[in-house]
């Protein structure tokens, strides 16, 4: 086993994601940062809209000009403007909304990867240590700091010490950090995403959102000539065989008249990409002693909001300020850290409980399957 001189940082941030990322950046202009990232490099996943009001956040990071022009090496596209949403809820009329009166313009239908890459990108721009492909093993407070031991995947493995001040656990819904430390999560739902992605051959640019009675579907245009392909559903009404194939997976999309009408003009080349969990999380704490929960690690969100990513950038231009204003990452203060704690906890329960009203009241709207299981438990 190789082992690796211990780093010492005044920030460590568990998670290279959206939430790190943008924490890491947002943090470099006063703090010496570290990013540690179990993955190697990102992988394709589902939650790719980008909500208007992120336009703030990426010009206070100065990225807005490079990400609206940004061609990857390979010449794709890691966005493209997002003209709005049709939905077919709570009737079979259609109604649809753009974004022509948002004083923040238009959002962005992303090429996920593609824009976690680009975080990568920018973040080692703005810090030197960045360490991808390691995972947390263990970690302990003493004498005012943080010890995370890391390991990586490959045998023999290597290992990484890191020695902070200071910890976001920026890890996702399984908030590694908070569970070495015992810190459950309160789970609201089994909602779960069956996703799939397939050439666009759709001529209208809206994405859409179809009710019936298994849950919703999820349909939008992506970048590169991409299209995905979603179904919510809870875990527990759905078939396991059912969750991982791909003709089950179409012969539902089949059934519902706004998907056929996309699928049957393409039924090549379709990738079925599996399932993944989708349901509303949060921590029972989200701050401790000179830590904090960010993005889905804190609190993680249905799908229907369309503001998981930028709730996990907002939140950590939040945090930045937090750490700032309280001064408590280069400083030991017990009534400082104290004090942070209670700000920033508030913070996430009022953006949680605003979040879980609103989700009942767009849930409450649909009443034609109000006999099926999914949407009882909605209504």
């Amino acid at each position: 086993m190789k082992t690796n001189q211990p780093t010492e940082v005044d920030i460590a941030i568990i998670g290279g994601g959206v939430a790190g990322c943008t924490a890491a950046i947002a943090l470099s202009d006063c703090y010496k940062v570290a990013v540690i990232d179990k993955l190697i490099e990102p992988v394709d996943r589902i939650g790719e809209c980008l909500a208007p009001a992120a336009r703030r956040i990426l010009k206070r990071l100065n990225l807005i000009e490079e990400f609206e022009n940004k061609i990857t090496t390979s010449e794709k596209k890691i966005q493209q403007r997002n003209n709005g949403i049709q939905s077919f809820w709570g009737s079979e009329k259609v109604q649809i909304s753009d974004s022509l009166r948002n004083p923040d313009g238009f959002g962005w239908q992303l090429n996920r990867k593609e824009f976690e890459i680009y975080l990568r990108e920018s973040t080692q721009q703005s810090i030197s240590d960045c360490f991808w492909g390691y995972k947390l093993h263990h970690c302990q407070y003493e004498n005012l700091h943080w010890i995370l031991n890391f390991t990586t995947y490959n045998t023999p493995s290597e290992t990484l010490t890191i020695k902070a001040k200071f910890v976001i656990d920026a890890s996702g819904r399984q908030s590694h950090f908070a569970r070495k430390l015992g810190i459950e999560r309160e789970v609201i739902d089994k909602l779960i995403s069956c996703w799939a992605t397939l050439t666009n051959e759709e001529i209208s640019k809206l994405s859409t959102i179809s009710a019936d009675e298994l849950g919703w579907w999820y349909s939008a245009p992506l970048p590169n000539n991409k299209r995905i392909l979603a179904l919510q559903t809870d875990s527990d009404l759905m078939e396991r065989a059912n969750l991982k194939s791909k003709d089950a997976f179409l012969q539902l999309a089949l059934a519902n008249p706004q998907m056929e009408s996309i699928i049957s003009k393409n039924k090549h080349n379709i990738q079925f990409n599996g399932t993944v969990s989708a349901n509303s999380t949060k921590l029972f704490q989200v701050a401790g002693q000179q830590w904090a929960a960010l993005g889905d690690a804190a609190i993680s969100f249905d799908p229907l909001s369309s503001q998981g990513m930028f709730n996990a950038m907002a939140s950590a231009l939040q945090l930045t300020d937090l750490l700032q204003e309280f001064e408590i990452v280069n400083e030991f203060n017990l009534k400082k850290q104290e004090q942070f704690q209670i700000t920033y906890t508030n913070q996430i329960n009022q953006i949680w409980e605003h979040y879980l009203k609103h989700k009942r009241i767009f849930y409450s709207q649909e009443l034609r399957w109000k006999d099926s299981e999914f949407w009882k438990r909605r209504i």
